[in-house]
């Protein structure tokens, strides 16, 4: 039997579901009547709801929370909030229940060797990875290898890939911007602390980045590249997202596959021959 997943902290505890909605409506930086718009009710009902003058049936907050693109964690949160039961379960992927979505993982990052894939969570915290990226983590402190991995933590870290990452400014830049929107959008606090984290780390001795300009023929306006030294030579990758689009399992849709991709020949060689 899955277990109800918690708030986990994104949002105050004890609110009314008024105030929820009202505040992942300002989040989503729409007013009333956008809002009213995209939802096809009237301004005064959305009014009526956030001040708690109405309370929402729970197929009414199940529409809101489409229209305002809350993740399904949350949506058990406002669910609860307003009274009714949490919709949506949330298992681990070693469940029973996970068994074609734990294949179909391993079949995307096993499909994508020899470059290197891996899974994380809405924390970044590392689910799985291919073959290829091992080789990439040669001389990483042991303690950063240790479970829980962040890879984040991992990337920008003194005793991680830090010193190692060619254009280290304009990758960290790169990971704190895309950090920096998660948190917009979700509120978690785990992953403001994450950031204030990284933007802690000491630049690596000898980075002469100098901020992360176009590079080699890349245009970071484009496409952000990692450029990172390894034992088969320098490689430059860029990365595609992956995520589960029609999950009704909180995991799952909190579930991402980060790819790399060879942004050269040169690359794209050198990871097939060390992986072979």
């Amino acid at each position: 039997m899955p277990a109800i997943p918690s708030n986990h902290g994104r949002l105050p505890a004890g609110q009314p579901v008024g105030a929820l909605l009202r505040s992942w409506r300002l989040r989503r930086g729409l007013s009333q009547l956008d809002l009213a718009c995209e939802a096809d009710i009237s301004t005064r009902h959305v009014s009526f709801l956030e001040t708690g003058r109405s309370q929402p049936s729970r197929g009414m907050l199940i529409h809101l929370a489409e229209r305002l693109d809350v993740p399904l964690r949350d949506r058990n949160a406002l669910l609860v909030a307003a009274g009714f039961a949490p919709l949506y379960s949330e298992h681990g992927l070693d469940s029973p229940a996970m068994r074609a979505a734990r294949k179909a993982v391993e079949l995307v990052l096993t499909g994508h060797e020899p470059f290197p894939a891996l899974a994380v969570d809405r924390h970044w915290t590392l689910v799985a990875a291919n073959r290829a990226v091992a080789p990439l983590l040669d001389g990483v402190a042991a303690e950063l290898l240790a479970p829980p991995v962040n890879v984040l933590r991992l990337s920008l870290h003194p005793g991680g890939l830090a010193g190692r990452i060619g254009n280290w400014a304009q990758w960290r830049a790169h990971v704190l911007s895309r950090l920096t929107r998660q948190i917009d959008g979700s509120a978690d606090p785990v992953l403001a602390a994450l950031r204030d984290e990284l933007q802690g780390y000491p630049t690596p001795a000898g980075d002469d980045d100098g901020g992360g300009g176009d590079e080699d023929g890349h245009h970071p306006d484009v496409v952000v590249p990692l450029r990172l030294r390894s034992a088969a030579g320098m490689l430059s990758l860029f990365g595609t997202t992956t995520v589960f689009g029609t999950a009704v399992d909180i995991t799952l849709s909190e579930l991402a596959i980060e790819a790399f991709f060879p942004a050269d020949a040169e690359t794209a060689d050198r990871l097939r021959r060390a992986l072979a």
